[in-house]
């Protein structure tokens, strides 16, 4: 039996007709044989208002965990509603609230930014969660909600409802997680900077999650921590009232992208200087247009004040550095190009450390009391890209790896 969890968000259960029509989209699935869990996020923006209204009342004196309760009314109230209305058409709907025994999403402590406790999470999700399904009943699960050691109800930070949605669906070994938004799916650009933005078929884990990192609002980056690669997910848009409708298809993950990983061929560093190059439109273009046209795959760009550095695999340095000179000679701002060769990459990821202040000093201190030198470091809101001696590049994984479980990757 095909077992399916859909996470309804804020716009697509914004009043009672959304909250009807997405209602009837899961009395149908049932009706065609599938289990299916809900997840839904607070009606509309209910939970900005009640954050406005409990941050202006108290003057801004207010507790976390006190907020935290309060927010959590959203979703609270969401869930009996969209209960109600699967009830109305003859469906077996179960209200599943941090107040009921049977509330599965445990968590630590930390008010307004809750880290789940898996292990526990999954066991009662077995034990409560699962058995409804098998008994024909809809679970609606309150998204955005945990619940620590102590009974207190925490949140799981903002699109928390999309972590709760993927983390169901692992536990409870789901076929496919469908997310329900106000958008067609994932699209070439934002509708609202971008003429005729296309809508992508499909877009893997690594993709979204970075899309997510750098602004798009379609989905929670930390929601992909529980993408399970045997589970299909899709995004899809409320109004189309059909769990079948066409949307963005998220693929993945491929496994490894968190953590250290070292591209396994040494690496060359081509240098041009000239002194006027960052201050003349065009430059970089004419310098990587050669090599793009021999297929010459370019690792890295680094531009400082008076160079810039292209990392090129070593084997095609020799030709690299070649078409380089041709542009060099031909130009007027360029003044000369270098090359340095057997250097490593190594790439660290985590989305910790977008919330860790200090995070690469964190990682650069073992590798300076090992005396191994640092070329080059490129780093990104969830990705610090490190350029070293490819003799060091051993040990200098090792200490990145030890230094990663100190972060608490």
């Amino acid at each position: 039996m095909r077992r399916i969890v859909v996470k309804f968000g804020g716009m697509s259960v914004g009043d009672g007709e959304r909250v009807r029509l997405a209602a009837r989209s899961v009395a149908r699935e049932v009706e065609r044989g599938a289990q299916v869990a809900v997840v839904v996020s607070a009606m509309g923006h209910a939970t900005d208002e009640l954050l406005e209204a409990a941050r202006s009342s108290t003057g801004d004196r207010i507790s976390p965990a006190e907020l935290d309760d309060i927010l959590a009314m959203g979703e609270r109230t969401s869930a009996r509603i969209f209960a109600s209305a699967l009830r109305s058409f003859g469906a077996d709907a179960r209200c599943i609230d941090p107040a009921r025994e049977e509330w599965p999403v445990v968590t630590d402590s930390s008010f307004g930014n809750a880290r789940v406790d898996l292990p526990e999470t999954r066991r009662r999700v077995r034990r409560f969660i699962l058995p409804l399904l098998e008994e024909g009943a809809i679970p609606v699960i309150c998204g955005f909600l945990g619940k620590d050691a102590e009974g207190r109800i925490t949140t799981l930070g903002r699109g928390g409802s999309d972590i709760t949605a993927f983390l169901i669906g692992a536990c409870l070994d789901a076929d496919e997680v469908i997310l329900v938004k106000d958008v067609e799916g994932v699209m070439s650009g934002d509708p609202n900077t971008v003429k005729d933005p296309r809508l992508l078929e499909s877009i893997s884990v690594e993709e979204m999650r970075d899309l997510a990192r750098y602004g798009a609002k379609v989905l929670h980056p930390r929601a992909l921590d529980y993408k399970d690669p045997k589970i299909n997910a899709k995004v899809i848009h409320f109004r189309h009232g059909d769990l079948s409708a066409r949307g963005t298809v998220i693929t993945g993950p491929r496994g490894g992208s968190m953590g250290v990983s070292l591209y396994e061929k040494p690496l060359a560093m081509l240098t041009v200087v000239g002194e006027e190059m960052q201050s003349t439109p065009g430059v970089l273009k004419r310098a990587v247009e050669p090599l793009s046209r021999e297929k010459i795959n370019i690792f890295g760009v680094s531009i400082g004040p008076r160079s810039f550095s292209l990392y090129v695999n070593k084997r095609e340095a020799k030709r690299a550095i070649e078409l380089l000179h041709r542009v060099v000679v031909r130009n007027k701002v360029m003044k000369s190009v270098t090359s340095e060769e057997d250097i490593a990459m190594i790439i660290a990821e985590s989305e910790k450390f977008i919330e860790t202040p200090g995070v690469i000093a964190k990682l650069t201190e073992p590798l300076a009391k090992e005396g191994i030198n640092i070329i080059e470091i490129f780093s990104s809101r969830a990705s610090i890209t490190f350029f070293v001696n490819w003799a060091d590049r051993e040990r200098a994984v090792e200490l990145l790896e030890q230094a990663m479980k100190e972060v608490g990757s």
